[in-house]
């Protein structure tokens, strides 16, 4: 679609709080013929970067009125985009009004975002942050685009969109309806986002707006029936939100590839943030992730190399197919680690998450799999403590539960903490933070175990927390981590059955309390010496007990503080 016959000149209007490129954007549209329209500052900006502009006030028939609250709201103006160009007797109408007709509109909105950031912050008193919010609330904008949406105007809301549409004028001379029908969803979309934040700032919680933009398309859903599926951005500022993260090779990613790299995020960024919390530093860090859960993850190490390997070998069998993420970047040595963990003479990775890979690197992975995928986000290096604190949601038939994100930290210093028993090897505390962050984020419920900064077995998503207990046993020995105790040898070569296997120096996270002694029993005969857990069983004296009968050390916060379920 062309300027309609009839129409004559070319007018273009601006109105944006956003100023990034608008004297150049002005200054090229001027330079294809078009008579530049603007309001206020904005026609300030393009007065003095040399472009003739004419203010719209000369167009609305005065200037801005109630103290600014009224620039562009006027009737002249909204003809001029809600004219419909395939009726003559419109054009007529603008022509004996002097009214000229606008074809295409660069409009923003105040920052409403940002106003409601402050204000939640800054202004504790309800009825003061209402009126801060209100004076930044943009009406004339909006409105703008919808009239222009309606009008079939060329209308950009986006300044990433003016490159394209720009383009596409100094190639053609003019703007397709393809661009003017993607452009006008563009404006919708940009309304609906800003309404949406509006009303949930004035319901105090009553409402709830969600809204993304399909950013990816995924090359198959959860399972085959359910696709087309695709990636969706909410439009988060978050350097480690999914839309971020840049596929380099191999096929694309499908639904349960998308959740893999989420949950591998959930618990390096929990990882980083409590060893920092802990320790003021953060150090090397490698997770695996299979079928939503973590199986493989290290994070106690003098080099990336050591770290990978103990991840790699955590459980090869767990991992195999799995996604992996570092905190490093992969250069040719670190994937030598993966292509020499092979299983049964097959590659072991479907996936690599990293700050960057060498060339090297990314030759010896395609050639040990050619459907490896090698996804890149910088951020990984040095954002990798940025724990996600955006509200969670989960669909459920008829709508969706809210909740606040889980941001709870092993912190040894917090006052509430209860130890029975002593700690031994500093390196257990270390252990700990790494199971908490495991398990933390593994469908509950939960026992992690952890040796040496490396997982060795994870139990997750049982009913019963004996259950979990004997699976996270069971992984760590069939995985080459139990070793049998002198005596247990002793009485095997004497003909006893005895089959107890030690996971001595080994640690073990729960996700909640034991509500009874049993799950404690299993990980105790198992070797290990120091437990995590929550209290507020009514059987707490009786576990707390039981640790100190048999020497192990049982370390404890409040339910209602550290309690860990995930994925529910």
């Amino acid at each position: 679609m062309s300027i309609p016959i009839g129409v004559t000149e070319k007018n273009a209007l601006f109105s944006v709080s956003d100023k990034t490129d608008l004297a150049e954007h002005a200054r090229i549209l001027s330079e294809l013929g078009y008579t530049i329209y603007a309001s206020g500052g904005t026609a300030k900006v393009i007065k003095t970067a040399g472009t003739p502009v004419i203010d719209v006030a000369d167009l609305v028939g005065g200037g801005e009125i109630l103290h600014g609250r009224v620039k562009t709201l006027s009737r002249q103006l909204h003809a001029a985009l809600l004219a419909d160009a395939l009726k003559p007797e419109d054009l007529a109408e603008l022509l004996k009004d002097s009214i000229p007709f606008i074809d295409f509109v660069r409009v923003d909105f105040y920052p409403l975002k940002k106003m409601i950031e402050e204000v939640t912050l800054s202004t504790p008193n309800r009825e003061e942050a209402i009126k801060k919010v209100i004076e930044e609330t943009d009406i004339g904008g909006p409105t703008l685009a919808r009239s222009a949406s309606k009008g079939f105007r060329a209308v950009v809301c986006r300044v990433q969109d003016m490159e394209t549409v720009l383009d596409e004028l100094k190639e053609t001379g003019a703007i397709s309806s393809a661009t003017r029908q993607w452009l006008r969803a563009n404006a919708e979309f940009e309304v609906a986002k800003y309404v949406g934040m509006s009303a949930e700032f004035h319901g105090n919680g009553r409402f709830k707006v969600i809204t993304g933009e399909r950013v990816g398309e995924t090359f198959k859903g959860e399972n085959g029936p359910q696709s087309p599926a695709a990636l969706y951005s909410t439009g988060s500022d978050d350097p480690l939100s999914l839309d971020k993260f840049e596929l380099i090779a191999g096929s694309s990613l499908g639904y349960n590839n998308w959740c893999d790299v989420h949950r591998l995020l959930e618990t390096m960024t929990r990882m980083a943030a409590a060893y920092e919390l802990n320790y003021g530093k953060v150090p090397y860090i490698a997770v695996g992730c299979k079928h939503g859960n973590p199986c493989g993850a290290a994070l106690v190490g003098d080099s990336p190399y050591l770290i990978l390997r103990q991840m790699v070998f955590g459980d090869r069998r767990a991992i195999f197919g799995g996604f992996v993420m570092t905190n490093f970047k992969i250069t040719e040595e670190q994937a030598e680690v993966m292509v020499q963990a092979m299983l049964q003479g097959k590659p072991l990775f479907d996936g690599v998450v990293a700050p960057g890979f060498t060339n090297q690197a990314i030759d010896k992975l395609k050639r040990s799999k050619g459907q490896c995928r090698m996804i890149v986000n910088p951020a990984l290096a040095h954002a990798a403590t940025l724990l996600d604190v955006s509200p969670r949601f989960r669909y459920v038939r008829g709508g969706f539960l809210a909740q606040p994100n889980y941001d709870f930290l092993l912190n040894f210093n917090d006052p509430e903490l209860k130890v029975y028993g002593s700690f031994r090897p500093s390196i257990m505390k270390a252990d700990l933070l790494l199971a908490s962050a495991i398990g933390s984020t593994s469908n509950s419920n939960t026992i992690t175990i952890v040796r040496n900064g490396m997982l060795i077995g994870n139990g997750v998503g049982q009913q019963d927390r004996v259950g979990s207990a004997e699976l996270a046993v069971k992984r760590a020995i069939d995985a080459g981590h139990g070793s049998f105790t002198w005596w247990g040898k002793l009485l095997r070569r004497l003909g006893s059955n005895y089959t107890r296997n030690s996971l001595e120096g080994a640690v073990a996270y729960s996700d909640s309390f034991f509500p009874f002694p049993d799950g404690v029993q299993v990980l105790i005969d198992a070797g290990i010496k120091v437990i995590f857990s929550t209290s507020g069983s009514r059987n707490d004296k009786a576990v707390q007990d039981l640790c100190v009968d048999q020497g192990v050390v049982l370390v404890q916060l409040p339910d209602s503080k550290a309690r860990g379920f995930f994925g529910h």
